[in-house]
């Protein structure tokens, strides 16, 4: 029997390369979008569409109900990938600005996760992947919103991952840096004469989607996930220098690469 996993955010980048890889290895592909001609394009490649705005709680809800009854009640990956960038200076982010942030990359992923839960369980094990950011480590400046939404999920897949011990479900977090994707064309930019860019130095260390479904392949199939997947030398750098180096140091090298 095939092994039937969501992907959200599936239209293009991770989430595109994660469904065609996934469809290649055999597994059953559950592509999650939001406009009709990204869910025409999934079924034209072979993965089954399924209608979602993560930024809607009736959206979520039906596509909840979709896969369930899709997958006769037994889901055995989720992939929570979809989701956006909110980029400027704090001040200038509006609270309808922020609500949105959350509600697309924290609040949507919440409660499509546990309605999608009890189908994982009857499954008798799972998998559930997020993919979080290094701005889920770290928040420099323009990148607030965006960071503290990823702050949030990690911080929640944590208690998740706790609290699903035992059951059969694993649960690990995705950490890309900067990847080649269209999400920075995408950010929405509060300050549009301003608009916040990476510092030229990150195109040194980008990579393709493909180095991020590496990681998740490994997520989905080994008996022993990670809890966490650095991907970029940028992520592991972090990971590493925010151990060793106090804050204050942090903050003079974050600031001199803007």
């Amino acid at each position: 029997m095939q092994k039937a996993v969501l992907i959200t955010g599936c239209s293009s980048g991770i989430g595109l390369a994660a469904a065609k890889t996934l469809h290649q290895r055999g597994y059953r592909v559950l592509a999650a979008c939001r406009k009709s001609a990204d869910l025409a394009h999934m079924r034209e490649l072979g993965f089954e569409p399924v209608e979602l705005d993560l930024d809607s709680k009736e959206s979520v809800e039906k596509a909840a109900e979709h896969v369930i009854e899709l997958t006769h009640g037994r889901l055995f990956g989720l992939f929570n990938n979809g989701g956006f960038g909110v980029y400027g200076p704090l001040e200038s982010v509006s609270r309808e600005q922020m609500e949105k942030q959350f509600s697309t990359n924290f609040f949507g992923t919440h409660q499509l996760t546990c309605l999608l839960l009890p189908a994982i369980r009857a499954n008798g094990e799972g998998r559930i992947v997020q993919t979080s950011s290094v701005m889920g480590l770290i928040s420099t400046p323009g990148r607030g919103a965006y960071a503290a939404s990823k702050f949030a999920l990690e911080a929640w897949s944590d208690a998740l991952r706790l609290e699903l011990f035992g059951t059969g479900i694993k649960v690990s977090l995705i950490e890309p840096g900067p990847i080649k994707t269209r999400f920075t064309a995408n950010v929405n930019q509060t300050e549009s004469e301003h608009p916040v860019e990476n510092p030229t130095i990150a195109c040194r260390f980008t990579l393709t989607p493909d180095d991020v479904v590496i990681q998740l392949v490994h997520a989905l199939e080994s008996p022993k996930p990670k809890l966490r997947y650095p991907v970029t030398l940028l992520t592991h750098a972090v990971t590493v220098l925010r151990r060793l180096l106090p804050a204050r140091l942090m903050d003079k090298i974050f600031l001199y690469w803007q």
